[in-house]
């Protein structure tokens, strides 16, 4: 139970830094819409490399139910404990957009209204978490201190390659916001599906990737 707190907590302070960035950079930018995502996704990169430091050691810091489960698949996470792992984020989540909006003081319940439809978003999606659970399998004890870095990196980077800036992540509490990190609820179950299949990829790509042993 104390694992699946601290990955409450490092989820909802993600959470907290993807909304409370967006909510910042959309207010500072003069409704420059590039100057807003830059802000956001420099922000959340920073914010990752430092919560994947503080909770690598006390949960994993997954932060990320398809995380939770590519890790699990691949025996690299005890399976008891993915139902806790995954409530822990799912809770986690949405207190993190709870307090982004107290901090910012906006309504604190609210319904996401920003449309992220279409084939486009889909596949932005999957490629999304496909790069991420490929990198996270693609850690070892060898490249673990730069594991933090290119995490941030790689999300930082993706909110600009990808159509959808990159949710990667189903853990539906981007959902309940009405600000500029937000999806409109009704588009998130087909951001989620994506999301499974792209994380699914990874796990395939890793095991005929990976460099095999000699017999």
């Amino acid at each position: 139970m104390r694992s699946a707190a601290a990955e409450a907590i490092g989820t909802a302070l993600l959470l907290a830094a993807v909304v409370g960035s967006g909510i910042m950079g959309e207010r500072l930018a003069g409704g420059n819409a590039a100057i807003a995502l830059l802000a956001n996704s420099l922000a959340t990169g920073c914010a990752l490399v430092a919560l994947i430091v503080t909770f690598a050691a006390r949960s994993g810091a997954h932060f990320n139910p398809v995380v939770t489960l590519a890790l699990a698949l691949r025996t690299d996470f005890d399976k008891g404990k993915i139902l806790p792992y995954l409530a822990a984020q799912f809770v986690g989540a949405a207190l993190g957009v709870l307090l982004a909006h107290a901090m910012f003081d906006l309504e604190l319940v609210q319904h996401g209204v920003t449309e992220r439809a279409g084939i486009g978003q889909w596949i932005s999606e999957a490629t999304a978490t496909f790069g991420l659970v490929l990198l996270i399998l693609s850690l070892d004890r060898r490249n673990a201190r730069a594991a933090p870095f290119a995490v941030g990196a790689y999300i930082a980077a993706a909110y600009w390659f990808t159509a959808s800036t990159s949710f990667a992540n189903p853990a539906l509490a981007r959902g309940f916001t009405a600000t500029f990190a937000g999806i409109g609820f009704g588009n998130v179950p087909a951001f989620i599906a994506a999301q499974i299949l792209g994380g699914a990829l990874a796990l395939v790509a890793d095991v005929s990737l990976r460099a095999r042993t000699p017999s």
